[in-house]
């Protein structure tokens, strides 16, 4: 997969729980033009959702952003990501979803990624910015598989479910509270 294509933009892929919730708040962010929930870490043979939640896998739910790096950096995604779209001191988990495919992981496309997000975990870690370490695993990309059409902007069209409602609009708020400057309708 190219971290850069043709029009400039560059690609991250993350994972930190239900990707319902991840996905959107990577898809209220100014220089983001296009976020995917699916699955990495696994073989293609099992990238489904009925699979994938048998925790048996190696894939996690998984989201691929692509984005503008002339209008948000990806040490700004990184910084999303740790402090509104999950918790990344619960190890195999986020909230009431367990399992390995809840992990919380940083799939790196390039060297460059793989430091700076190495870099950010151990700045967290070192002061202390959580109550607990953070658990988060870094992992080469090798591949990322779009799940299923009704995963893809789930709250976009279910924003009254109540796992929703109760786990991911909150998320919502947080970004438009603390991010103001980048947030965006």
């Amino acid at each position: 997969m190219p971290t850069i294509n043709q029009n400039g933009m560059k690609t991250a892929v993350f994972a930190g729980g239900c990707f319902w919730g991840t996905e959107a708040v990577f898809e209220h962010l100014k220089g983001v033009s296009n976020v995917v929930s699916g699955y990495s870490g696994g073989s293609a043979a099992t990238a489904n959702y009925e699979a994938v939640g048998s925790g048996r896998t190696g894939h996690a739910e998984s989201i691929r952003i692509t984005y503008d790096p002339s209008q948000i950096s990806y040490e700004k995604l990184l910084e999303i990501y740790f402090y509104v779209a999950h918790d990344p001191t619960q190890l195999n988990r986020q909230g009431p979803d367990h399992g390995t495919q809840y992990r919380s992981a940083i799939f790196f496309t390039n060297s460059e990624q793989q430091q700076l997000a190495a870099a950010y975990i151990d700045r967290l870690n070192q002061t202390k910015s959580f109550s607990k370490p953070v658990v988060t695993q870094l992992a080469p990309l090798e591949s990322f598989y779009a799940a299923e059409d009704y995963h893809q902007d789930f709250i976009v069209h279910n924003p009254n479910y109540p796992y929703v409602v109760a786990h991911d609009l909150p998320k919502l708020a947080q970004l438009r509270k603390q991010f103001p400057e980048i947030y965006k309708e």
